[in-house]
């Protein structure tokens, strides 16, 4: 019954703008992202520090929700809410078919079919907690619905602080209003939460960055 709701919930939440991405339309309305997410290792540093997302090969649908999530208010943070605010539901769109799209055939792609390796002592009985894997897929590079998105080797201390933002509630520049997620995290540690990032983080994945010609 919990991954049937969870499942109706992630599909409720998707945009029908998705049904008309243009990956073209979105390369040209990038130029605002390019100097943050098409920079390898870039760090942001306000509201806290740690390295900017790897969005190229993410799910569109998730990063749809996000940027949504982002012009709604629902996440918080200052920069993205303002790029975000200004982006119509065809922009988000066409972005978010973009960076999905962007740099696929640089790298193969990781199997959905390959077993991930055993997580450490420490992070197995987190991961069991936590019910990660029945979101997120097994190897956390094939979540159960393009609506969550891929977690394996993304940015370790990105994770962290997007984990712990799940669990912050009242602060007028850090938070996500996200019932499930929110209700995840409350019960762990920031100390567990670190570990959890920095197993993702270690797992071979899709999402990378590529970067721009002009930063190269």
């Amino acid at each position: 019954m919990l991954k049937t709701a969870i499942v109706l919930l992630a599909l409720a939440g998707t945009s029908p703008a998705l049904r008309a991405q243009d990956a073209a339309a979105g390369q040209g309305k990038a130029a605002m992202c390019l100097g943050c997410h098409n920079i390898p290792g870039y760090q942001a540093s306000f509201p806290l520090v740690h390295k900017v997302p790897k969005i190229a090969g993410q799910n569109p649908d998730y990063l749809a929700a996000a940027l949504t999530a982002y012009r709604k208010g629902e996440r918080k943070h200052p920069t993205m809410r303002a790029i975000a605010a200004s982006l119509g539901e065809r922009d988000i769109a066409d972005l978010a078919a973009f960076y999905a799209q962007l740099g696929r055939g640089a790298l193969k792609p990781v199997a959905a079919t390959a077993a991930p390796a055993a997580p450490p002592a420490a992070v197995a009985p987190l991961l069991q907690r936590g019910a990660c894997s029945s979101c997120h897929g097994a190897d956390f590079n094939h979540p159960l619905v393009p609506a969550y998105p891929k977690l394996a080797g993304q940015y370790a201390d990105y994770l962290h602080a997007a984990l712990r933002a799940y669990g912050t509630e009242n602060h007028p520049q850090i938070g996500r209003a996200n019932p499930i997620m929110g209700a995840q995290v409350k019960p762990f540690s920031s100390a567990e939460l670190k570990l959890l990032a920095d197993y993702l983080a270690s797992l071979p994945g899709d999402v990378r960055t590529v970067p721009e010609s002009r930063f190269r």
